[in-house]
C-alpha cells in the first residue's frame, strides 16, 4: 500500500502525482479524492478523541481527589464522567471505521508508476528491450501438447481423471526433465550468491492479508514469493545487511480460471506446478531497488541463454501491472512449434509497496524527522519448470526425439536423447460450435533430416527402432496416399528414404549415449538385423 503522507498536500504529500499514476494504470482517480475525504475525517475524529480522553483524565483526576479525603464525589461529576466514558466510545468506533475505510481505499489504489513505463492499456504495446536467438520454425515442428505425449513426459487423460481439469501425471523422463531443470535453476542462482530458501505451501490469513489482500484463513501459495515476502515481516533491516538475495523453490497452486484455447492442453497453464524464484529486498536509497530490477532481468536472460532458448524482454504497459508493481519486465521465450511468443519470467519492483503493510523497515529507528523507511522489494521468476518444459521440447525437438540441453544433462544422470514412443496423437475434441483449426502441412521427414536426427541422438539402436515403430504407419498412410496422385518416383523416394533411415547406424567412435527410460514399458526384445531386414523387404514391396 502507499504511504498515507503522500495524500496530505499539507505535510508535503503530493496527490497529484497519485492522480497521474492511476491514469497511467487506466485506473479508477476518483478513489485519491475518497482517501483523502476518509483520512481528514479519521484526523477530525482522532482529535475530537485526543480531546476527550484529556478531559476524562482531569475528571478522573478530581474524582480522586475526593476519593483520597474518603470524601463522596458530586453526582455532577459522576454523572459527568459516565458521560465522558459514552462519548469516548462512540468516538473510538467512529476512528476505527474512518480507518478501516481509509486504509481499503488505499489498498485499492496502485503502485506509483516511474516515467519509463510505456503508457498504455494494451500489451501489444509492451516495449520490447531485449532480443536474444532466431525466432524461427519449420513446418514440420509440433507443439509441446503434441510432443509431451509423444515422448510420453506426461499422462493428462489420467491426470485429469484422478485430479479435474488441468491434472496430470509427470511419467518416465517427464519426471526427470522436470527435476533436472529445478537443480539446475537453484545451482545458477546459489553460484550468484543467492540464499536458498523452501518456502512452506500454506500461508495464514493474517500474513497473506498483508501480502496480497485475501481474507481466508489460510491459502495455498500462488508462488513463493509470497511467503518470503513475509519471511522478514515486522522486522528493522539495518542497510549492512542489504541487499538480501533469495532463491525461493515451492510448488505453486493457482486456479487459471477462464479458457486459454490449446493453453489448457497439456502442461503449460496448469493448477500445480513448480517454480524457483528470486526475491531481493534492498534499500529505499537512491536507484538501488532499480538497479537490483535490471540485475535480476539479466540473470533470467543469462538463464535462458545457457540453456539456448531464444526469446524477447518486454517492459510492460501501464495498464497492465498488477497494483503491487512499480514497473515490470516480461520475457517471452520463443515455441517454435505453436510459431508463438509465450512468457515464462516475470520481474516486477514493488518497492515499498509490499513492505509498509508488512512492516520490514529500513535502518535501525525512526529518522531524524521522525518518519519511518521501508525496504524495498522484488521479485522475478527463473523458472516455473512444467511451462519451461514445454519451451525446452518445441526448441529441441528432432524428427525421432528430444534432445537435452547440454547444461541439463548432468541432473538427468547423463542422458542426452528421449525418443518418441509413441506417433502424434489425435486432434482434440472441438466444443460446441468451435471451428477447428488449419490442419499442419503433412511432413515425411527427409534423409538428410532422419541421418541428422539419428546422429544428434547418438544412442543405442532402439532409439531408431521406436522411432520405426512409431512413424512406420504414418508414411504407409503418406505411401498410399501418394500411390493414387503419384504412381512412381515419389513411391520410390520414399522406399528410398524409409531403407536409409532403417540402415542408418550411430558413428563408429561415438559410445552409446544415455537414453530416456520410456514412460511406461521398455520395447520387446528383437533381432535387430532380421526385423530390419523384413521392415526393408516390406517396403520395397509396397513400393513396387
Amino acid at each position: 500500500m502507499l504511504d498515507i503522507l503522500l495524500f496530505r498536500s499539507e505535510q508535503g504529500g503530493d496527490p497529484d502525482l497519485v492522480r497521474e499514476s492511476q491514469r497511467r494504470r487506466y485506473a479508477d482517480v476518483a478513489l485519491v479524492d475518497q482517501v483523502i475525504e476518509y483520512d481528514q475525517e479519521w484526523r477530525k475524529t482522532r482529535y475530537s478523541l485526543d480531546q476527550a480522553l484529556t478531559t476524562r483524565g482531569k475528571t478522573q483526576k478530581e474524582i480522586g481527589g475526593f476519593m483520597k479525603k474518603k470524601e463522596t464525589p458530586p453526582p455532577e461529576l459522576l454523572e459527568q464522567k459516565k458521560a465522558i466514558e459514552e462519548e469516548i466510545a462512540q468516538l473510538q468506533a467512529k476512528e476505527k471505521e474512518c480507518i478501516e475505510l481509509r486504509d481499503s481505499t488505499i489498498g485499492k489504489i496502485g503502485n506509483l508508476v516511474p516515467d519509463d513505463v510505456p503508457v498504455h492499456d494494451d500489451e501489444e504495446h509492451n516495449a520490447v528491450v531485449h532480443e536474444f536467438g532466431e525466432f524461427k520454425r519449420e513446418d514440420w515442428m509440433l507443439s509441446h501438447y503434441d510432443l509431451i505425449q509423444m515422448a510420453g513426459l506426461a499422462n493428462t487423460e489420467r491426470g485429469s481423471q484422478v485430479a479435474g481439469s488441468r491434472g496430470y501425471f509427470l511419467t518416465g523422463a517427464g519426471v526427470l526433465l522436470n527435476q533436472a531443470l529445478i537443480s539446475y535453476a537453484m545451482h545458477f542462482l546459489t553460484s550468484r550468491g543467492a540464499t536458498l530458501l523452501q518456502t512452506p505451501f500454506v500461508m495464514n490469513k493474517s500474513l497473506m492479508s498483508k501480502v496480497t489482500g485475501a481474507s481466508e484463513d489460510q491459502y495455498l501459495i500462488a508462488t513463493s514469493e509470497q511467503p518470503i515476502c513475509a519471511y522478514h515481516h515486522g522486522e528493522w533491516i539495518d542497510d549492512k545487511q542489504l541487499p538480501k538475495r533469495y532463491a525461493g523453490y515451492s510448488t505453486c497452486f493457482r486456479k487459471e480460471a477462464g479458457s486459454h484455447g490449446r493453453d489448457q492442453l497439456g502442461i503449460f497453464r496448469v493448477h500445480q506446478f513448480e517454480k524457483v524464484e528470486q526475491f531481493a529486498i534492498t534499500s529505499p536509497e537512491g536507484k538501488t531497488s532499480w538497479d537490483e530490477q535490471e540485475r535480476m532481468i539479466q540473470t533470467s536472460m543469462d538463464f535462458y541463454q545457457s540453456l539456448g532458448i531464444p526469446y524477447k524482454v518486454v517492459n510492460i504497459v501501464s495498464g497492465e501491472l498488477n497494483d503491487a508493481a512499480a514497473k515490470k519486465y516480461d520475457l517471452e521465450a520463443w515455441f517454435p512449434g505453436s510459431n508463438a511468443h509465450r512468457e515464462l519470467v516475470s520481474c516486477s519492483n514493488c518497492t515499498d509497496y509490499q513492505s509498509r503493510r508488512l512492516e520490514v523497515r529500513f535502518g535501525q529507528t525512526k529518522t531524524d524527522d521522525g518518519k519511518k523507511k521501508y525496504c524495498h522489494m522484488l521479485n522475478s521468476t527463473l523458472i516455473a519448470t512444467e511451462r519451461a518444459m514445454c519451451c525446452v521440447i518445441e526448441n529441441y525437438q528432432t524428427p525421432i526425439g528430444i534432445r537435452v540441453p547440454d547444461v541439463l544433462q548432468e541432473y538427468m544422470g547423463g542422458v542426452d536423447f528421449i525418443p518418441f514412443v509413441s506417433p502424434p496423437p489425435p486432434p482434440p475434441k472441438l466444443k460446441k460450435g468451435e471451428k477447428p483449426p488449419p490442419p499442419p502441412a503433412q511432413h515425411v521427414p527427409t534423409k538428410e533430416e532422419v541421418a541428422k536426427a539419428v546422429a544428434e541422438a547418438r544412442g543405442p539402436r532402439v532409439a531408431l527402432q521406436q522411432y520405426m515403430d512409431a512413424i512406420t504407419p504414418q508414411l504407409n498412410d503418406a505411401l498410399n496416399a501418394l500411390a493414387r496422385e503419384r504412381p512412381e518416383q515419389p513411391l520410390e523416394a520414399l522406399a528410398s528414404l524409409l531403407a536409409a533411415a532403417a540402415a542408418a547406424q550411430p558413428p563408429a567412435a561415438a559410445q552409446p549415449a544415455a537414453v530416456a527410460p520410456a514412460a511406461e514399458a521398455a520395447p520387446p526384445a528383437f533381432d535387430e538385423a532380421e526385423d530390419l531386414k523384413k521392415k526393408q523387404e516390406d517396403l520395397a514391396r509396397k513400393a513396387k
